[in-house]
């Protein structure tokens, strides 16, 4: 991604002020989206993948893929012994090519932020991975996957510190207070793409539902 052109779509997608602009800057980038990432050494999966697998046990389902993109991280949920997957993302073209991919379970066109369909404690863990960050979901959509996750279940997620300092750390810490969750995992922050010009670092954060 140091072209210029997936820059661009980055810098858009970042920039996007409603979810159909969101979904429609991924829905073009669908098709070179894996190659972009691998070239902007795109680390949110990895990293969230390493915090599930500590605090999930091996054989836990279903999991919810909440902004799965592509697919990277249902691929590796597979490998590392997640049996049952499901994909949720905004954009049709990037469920296209997760589905192809053969990992999940099943694929849901929805946006987060809005309320979901799903039923309490539907799942065991939720992976959320490069999703709250500028112009895709903020605080507004941790609440449903809170609702969505069973008690004892862990979501994993990744938040950028331009969304963890205006509101998001207060939240988590009055969830805390509510004891409706426990913060069990907070990285230290780190750049989620080192080949890319935006340096805004997030941190990993793993939350056990109660």
């Amino acid at each position: 991604m140091t072209d210029g052109k997936h820059s661009g779509s980055l810098s858009a997608a970042y920039a996007a002020k409603r979810p159909e602009e969101v979904a429609a800057i991924y829905d073009s980038w669908s098709e070179t989206y894996d190659a972009d990432m691998s070239a902007a050494g795109y680390r949110h999966p990895t990293i969230c993948l390493a915090l599930l697998a500590r605090h999930l046990p091996r054989g836990a389902e279903p999991l919810l893929d909440a902004g799965a993109g592509t697919g990277l991280i249902g691929e590796w949920l597979a490998i590392t012994g997640y049996p049952r997957v499901e994909a949720l993302d905004i954009s049709q073209g990037m469920l296209d090519k997760a589905g192809a991919k053969g990992v999940y379970a099943a694929l849901h066109r929805l946006a987060m932020g809005d309320a979901l369909p799903f039923a309490d404690g539907a799942y065991a863990g939720i992976i959320s991975a490069g999703v709250f960050t500028s112009g895709h979901v903020g605080v507004e959509g941790l609440d449903e996957l809170i609702r969505i996750c069973r008690p004892g279940g862990v979501i994993v997620l990744t938040v950028k510190n331009t969304l963890w300092q205006a509101g998001f750390a207060e939240r988590i810490a009055g969830l805390e207070t509510q004891g409706r969750l426990k913060r069990v995992e907070e990285t230290a922050p780190y750049a989620s793409m080192p080949g890319e010009t935006d340096t805004v670092p997030s941190r990993g954060l793993v939350l056990r539902v109660s």
